[in-house]
């Protein structure tokens, strides 16, 4: 292992070492997700600052839907993932590095719309499942997912527990911004897929 390594140049250690390393943050972030642990496996870095952009319209587009921003550990992680392994896969069939980085980047960027689009269906079939959300999710208590705008200004994401299966709603809050990783309570449901949640006091923790 060692005489290989050490064969190898500059450019193709760091490429294997941002491949293995995106491939083992992917592996155990799917794990984490899967058992319900959380949906960045707690390693979100809360890029979500500015304003939701209007990329499109209608339901399911990316309008003001923060499962489908692309600034996210996830997606860093994804783009990794893909850009490494088709970079180090192809390294010895196409010879021109240009065209190599351009594949390898067109391939990462792919991948990482894919799982958005995984994830989001994923949160969709959960949405949908059969629970009267009004009567179930109100006093439940979850944690934020992104960040959710402070008096109604703008919606972030939540995961809760509900009849013991973690679930992800689109939320507002009254008060002051919550941010990524805060223990919330849900105290309304506004709709089917969106609710309201206050910062859970930290002393009743």
């Amino acid at each position: 292992m060692l005489a290989w390594w050490s064969s190898l140049s500059t450019v193709m250690q760091v490429l294997w070492a941002v491949t293995l390393s995106a491939t083992l943050i992917f592996l155990i972030q799917s794990v984490m997700t899967f058992i319900g642990i959380g949906g960045d496996g707690g390693i979100d870095t809360d890029f979500d600052a500015s304003p939701d952009v209007d990329m499109g319209g209608g339901d399911g587009s990316f309008d003001a839907d923060p499962s489908m921003n692309l600034l996210t550990f996830r997606n860093l992680v994804d783009f990794c993932l893909g850009f490494g392994w088709t970079a180090v896969l192809l390294r010895n069939t196409i010879k021109s590095d240009a065209l190599l980085l351009t594949v390898a980047v067109l391939v990462g960027i792919g991948l990482v719309v894919v799982v958005m689009l995984l994830f989001k269906w994923l949160s969709g079939m959960q949405q949908s499942g059969n629970i009267d959300l009004r009567s179930s999710a109100v006093g439940c208590e979850g944690n934020v997912y992104l960040t959710i705008p402070a008096a109604r200004s703008g919606e972030g994401k939540v995961q809760i527990s509900i009849n013991g299966a973690v679930r992800e709603y689109d939320a507002v809050t009254d008060g002051d911004a919550i941010k990524t990783g805060t223990a919330i309570k849900v105290v309304d449901v506004l709709n089917d897929s969106t609710v309201l949640v206050e910062e859970l006091d930290p002393a009743i923790i």
